[in-house]
C-alpha cells in the first residue's frame, strides 16, 4: 500500500496555539460583559442615578401681573413749587387666588399707594436709590393690604412701575 504523505506544521506553531484563540476570545467577552453591566447598574442604580433623583421641587407657576389702571397721579410740594407724579403700577405673584384678592381689594390698594406716593420728596424720588426705595415701600403696602384681607402676604413677589413720569 502507498504511505499517505503527512503534513507537518510550519516552524514556531505549536499545537497548543489553535486553544489560545478560543481563550482569548472568551476571556475578553466576560470582561466587555462584566463592563456593560457595571455601566448599567451605575446609570441606572447606582450613585450616578441617585443625583439624578434627588427631591424635586414643585415648579414655579408663571407670574401674574396685576395692573393697577388707571395710573396714579398726585401732586406734592417741592421748593414751594407744586409737582407732580404719575406712576403706573404692576403687582406680580403666581397664586391666583392671591391675584384674585388683589383685585377684590383694588380700592383699598390704590387709597394706600397714594397716601404712600403722596407724602413722597422730590428730592428723594428724583434719584434711582429714592425709586427703588419706594417700590420696596409700595411692596409692603401691597402686602400689607392683603394681609389684612385674609390672604398670605408673601405671595406678593413685586411691585413694578411701568411709568414713573415727574413734572
Amino acid at each position: 500500500m502507498a504511505e499517505i504523505p503527512v503534513l507537518e506544521a510550519a516552524p514556531g506553531q505549536d499545537e497548543g496555539g489553535k486553544k489560545f484563540p478560543w481563550l482569548m476570545t472568551t476571556f475578553v467577552m466576560l470582561v466587555l460583559l462584566a463592563l456593560v453591566a457595571g455601566a448599567t447598574w451605575y446609570f441606572f442604580a447606582g450613585p450616578a442615578a441617585q443625583k439624578g433623583h434627588v427631591e424635586t421641587k414643585a415648579v414655579a407657576q408663571p407670574p401674574i401681573y396685576i395692573a393697577l389702571d388707571p395710573p396714579f397721579v398726585v401732586n406734592f410740594e417741592a421748593e414751594q413749587l407744586v409737582r407732580f407724579l404719575q406712576v403706573t403700577v404692576q403687582v406680580m405673584t403666581r397664586d391666583a387666588a392671591t391675584a384674585d384678592l388683589v383685585r377684590a381689594n383694588d380700592p383699598v390698594v390704590r387709597n394706600d399707594l397714594l397716601l404712600l406716593l403722596g407724602n413722597q420728596h422730590y428730592e428723594t424720588i428724583s434719584t434711582r436709590e429714592g425709586k427703588e426705595k419706594l417700590r420696596a415701600q409700595a411692596l409692603a403696602t401691597v402686602r400689607k393690604v392683603v394681609a389684612n384681607a385674609g390672604g398670605k402676604a408673601d405671595k406678593i413677589e413685586a411691585v413694578y412701575f411701568t411709568s414713573f413720569v415727574m413734572q
